[in-house]
């Protein structure tokens, strides 16, 4: 029985392997076959079209089918970060390092698949392979051993990825890109106490503050600043549509050689009773002309949003308050620091979001409502995966129907399709089914995530990325990986239900081969379809050409590059990283799959965030630090497992060395965490301040105290200046030498920039100081010491040219205050006609809304086009 059941799982795993890779073909030869052609769907961003800033446009890849993928794997690491933000960088990394990992992990069949190949209980085909194989106890010792090897390198892995990202992501937020912008320095305080909530008061706790934005905002006022954006949509919708309808009676006119008169009026074209028009008393109510009906509410509308936005200050504060400070190191003191004798009060603190990322209905929450909301939201989170677990369960019993049909012979004529059907139901349907049930969840839990408090886009797929990994390895492992178990092994445990739990643990590997496919599946027809472009091709030319009726839709529509969640799909490839380790000594031939199915989600992902996708609001890296701490889940569950097996098989000084790695275990990441747990959060002070205690640097400017009590003290300036003088010196001219290639790299990339007159800032700061002066190109040593080749001024070099320009800062009084204080009426766009109609409609217009026909008309069809920009 064995030898069927196993031969069955091994055909099941080929039959998936074998569409997959049908489906990888399929996708990958569309994607080479229509890159060139479509390249607003396949490479937008290198467009001549401005669809992204001149920093973000990369240079397009070659056209040859092949030498593309090799010119895209070259790119350095800046190209990576310019191009698809430290997010974008940090999942790719994440990806290329797990399958540079799995790689190196084939080093473990050295050992494990003789040892669990060999003389053991007559498994066949994979499951030939796996522990479940392994007859005699002694044998357990190989697997504890690999495991505290291979388990130990995994970790080893994360804390030199951890020290790595806390580097880049202090040189990248204290260059003048970062450190200069409006959200470095500015800081949100939420729980303010009403005392605070006078602007004047915060001048007493905080050095360096440039302006206090108290949160306040009115319903009214934003309920009529919607009104009228409402109002001028349906305005804009109209003026096309009219000038559409005049347009083609032109044309029809023109085909029968008709002559219209009067040729500079629009009712020429368009009789009155074909004018657009509209309900404005409700469903019931008359219908009456709507450009007309338009032009006449907009300037009762403005009038009321002017006279509301007048008052706003006058409106009751919400306990948030927005302090932007003079320089960034001003903010991160008062971002660090802990504010308040009060327990709840100016906390929780954030840093770094921009205004149009802010959750603004959240800043009105108080300390006890916060604490309610979290609970109800964690309690709905837990509900929902607790009841979550049936029908994921059901895709797990699909998985292994040829174990459930020993006993339910009603479902017997499953076996009795072809082959390949067959293995289609059994392999490609259950992991189908897993990866849609998967995609129904991210809109309710980022749903919880508001109601939970988050104050902003970045908290919100931070909330996410947590609770939908939860849910992922709860729903996408155990239960499934359970279920799938019990299925393959009801019958035996029908008849004897004593023995269930060693027949579970002997059973349990074999739920990897469900896996395996499921590893496929990402890695191939994922992979495959995420280069395809397929949602991308029908939503731009398809769904675009039926719903698209105006100019300015057809511009949002060509204007808008998609961007990656991260809430969810950083621990999607988390979860398969955790499976992968959970398996890996349990059944080490996953490992081959998860190598191959990463390294092909890096190719695709590599290509669509850089030459497809737009970065997504800034979180600033801070997914991949909680991604690589997650996935010590799938450390700890894949130990217990093996706990499990060696119980079952009552190997006891396996047992007592398997306890030892679980310890092991707990110790270095408990001690990882609190290693990196407030560094991963701020930008430490001596990345921010300049290293000879004097110069002015972006997060600082400024005289130190270094310069008035030491500098200027006869008692120390003769030892420092023998001390650190020559230092300094060479850290300048370290500093020279790096501007220098600043600006050859900028040549290189435009080379009609002018770099001379760009404001290039290297300062060396005390963070500089951290170096040693190990040498080595041995790879291995360069492995084991992050703290020499991964530490700040190793990171300083994938710094991209552009981050060390001084960006252009603006002063906006309004900028954190809620979008409605400061909204302006929305402008029309309408397309320019041969008939001259479209400059009356503006005439007419022109005293009510900013209306324009720049950039837009019509072309030899008489549709709608542009041509540019919106002017408005």
């Amino acid at each position: 029985m064995a030898v069927a059941t196993s031969s069955q799982s091994t055909s099941t795993v080929v039959s998936s392997l074998v569409a997959n890779i049908v489906l990888f073909s399929c996708f990958v030869t569309g994607f080479l076959l229509l890159r060139l052609k479509f390249r607003r769907t396949y490479s937008p961003k290198s467009l001549p079209a401005d669809l992204v800033p001149a920093d973000q446009r990369p240079k397009p890849l070659p056209r040859d089918p092949f030498t593309w993928l090799f010119a895209l794997l070259n790119k350095h690491d800046s190209f990576i970060i310019q191009q698809s933000g430290l997010d974008g960088y940090f999942f790719l990394r994440y990806i290329r390092t797990f399958s540079l990992l799995f790689l190196f992990g084939l080093l473990t069949w050295i050992v494990l698949l003789p040892i669990n190949a060999a003389n053991g209980n007559g498994n066949k085909g994979f499951d030939q392979l796996s522990i479940a194989n392994v007859k005699d106890k002694h044998r357990y010792y190989a697997h504890v051993f690999i495991g505290w090897f291979w388990y130990g390198a995994v970790m080893f892995v994360i804390y030199r990825e951890l020290f790595f990202y806390n580097s880049l992501k202090n040189v990248v937020l204290s260059s003048p890109k970062y450190a200069m912008k409006l959200s470095s320095r500015t800081v949100l305080f939420q729980g303010v106490p009403d005392q605070l909530l006078d602007e004047k008061q915060l001048y007493k706790v905080f050095n360096g503050i440039k302006r206090i934005y108290v949160a306040r905002t009115s319903r009214f006022l934003e309920h009529k600043v919607d009104e009228r954006a409402q109002v001028v949509t349906k305005l804009e919708n109209a003026e096309n549509k009219l000038l559409k309808m005049a347009v083609k009676a032109k044309r029809k006119a023109d085909k029968k050689g008709i002559k219209l008169e009067p040729e500079d009026e629009i009712s020429a074209y368009v009789p009155e009773s074909k004018r657009p028009r509209t309900r404005t008393g409700g469903f019931f109510s008359a219908k009456t002309d709507t450009i007309r009906w338009c032009q006449e509410q907009i300037p009762i509308l403005n009038k009321e949003v002017k006279e509301q936005q007048k008052k706003f200050r006058r409106t009751k504060p919400y306990n948030s308050v927005f302090v932007e400070f003079e320089n960034q190191y001003y903010a991160q003191v008062a971002y660090q620091s802990t504010v308040s004798h009060g327990p709840m009060r100016m906390s929780p603190a954030y840093i770094g979001y921009e205004p149009g990322d802010i959750n603004w209905l959240n800043m009105r929450i108080f300390w006890w409502e916060r604490i309610t909301r979290r609970s109800l939201a964690f309690a709905a989170i837990v509900a929902l995966i607790i009841f979550w677990a049936i029908p994921v369960a059901f895709v797990g019993v699909i998985s292994n129907f040829t174990y459930l049909t020993n006993k339910l012979h009603w479902l017997r004529w499953i076996e009795r399709l072809p082959k390949q059907l067959y293995g289609l139901v059994t392999g490609i349907l259950p992991t189908a089914m897993l990866s849609i049930l998967m995609m129904l969840l991210p809109m309710f839990i980022r749903a919880m995530a508001k109601i939970s408090g988050c104050v902003s886009v970045q908290t919100i797929e931070l909330y996410t990325q947590n609770a939908y990994f939860g849910f992922l390895m709860v729903n996408g492992f155990l239960v499934t990986a359970l279920a799938s178990s019990a299925t393959a092994t009801v019958t035996q445990i029908i008849e004897k239900p004593t023995s269930a739990m060693s027949i579970l643990a002997d059973k349990l590997p074999l739920s990897s081969n469900f896996y395996i496919s499921y590893l496929m599946l990402q890695g191939l027809t994922i992979a495959g379809g995420a280069l395809f472009q397929i949602v991308g091709l029908f939503l731009y030319y398809i769904l675009g050409y039926i719903l698209d009726n105006t100019v300015r839709k057809k511009w949002n529509r060509f204007s808008g590059l998609g961007s990656v969640a991260w809430g969810t799909v950083f621990p999607l490839f988390t979860q398969l990283a955790c499976i992968t380790l959970i398996y890996s000594v349990i059944s080490p031939l996953i490992i081959i799959f998860a190598c191959v199915a990463f390294f092909l989600v890096y190719i695709a992902y590599m290509y669509n965030l850089t030459y497809v996708f737009v970065p997504s609001p800034d979180a600033r890296g801070q997914h991949y630090p909680r991604a690589l701490l997650q996935t010590f889940t799938g450390i700890y569950i894949g130990q217990v497992c093996m706990l499990g097996i060696f119980a079952v098989g009552k190997g006891w000084g396996p047992i007592v060395l398997q306890v030892v790695g679980i310890v092991a275990t707990v110790f270095i990441n408990v001690h990882m965490c609190q290693a990196f747990d407030q560094l991963l959060t701020v930008v430490p002070l001596d990345c921010m301040r300049a290293l000879d205690g004097v110069s002015s640097t972006p997060s600082f400017s400024g005289k130190s105290e270094f310069a008035s009590k030491i500098l200027e003290n006869k008692k120390y300036k003769k030892k420092y200046d023998a001390k650190f003088e020559k230092e300094y010196e060479n850290e300048q001219e370290r500093e020279r030498q790096f501007t220098f290639e600043v600006k050859e790299e900028l040549k290189n990339s435009d080379p009609e920039a002018n770099v001379d007159d760009l404001k290039i800032t290297a300062v060396p700061l005390l963070a500089d100081r951290d170096r040693k002066y190990t040498q080595s190109d041995n790879f291995l040593v360069r492995f084991i010491r992050p703290d020499v080749f991964l530490n700040y001024r190793h990171a300083k070099k994938l710094l991209p040219a552009l981050y060390n320009i001084e960006p252009e800062v603006t002063d906006d009084k309004h900028a954190y205050d809620a979008p409605a204080i400061s909204a302006q009426c929305p402008g029309v766009w309408i397309p320019r006609d041969s008939m001259n109609l479209a400059a009356i409609e503006i005439e007419n217009l022109k005293d009510v809304v900013d209306i324009s026909d720049e950039n837009a008309g019509f072309n030899d069809k008489g549709k709608i086009v542009f041509y540019g920009k919106p002017p408005n």
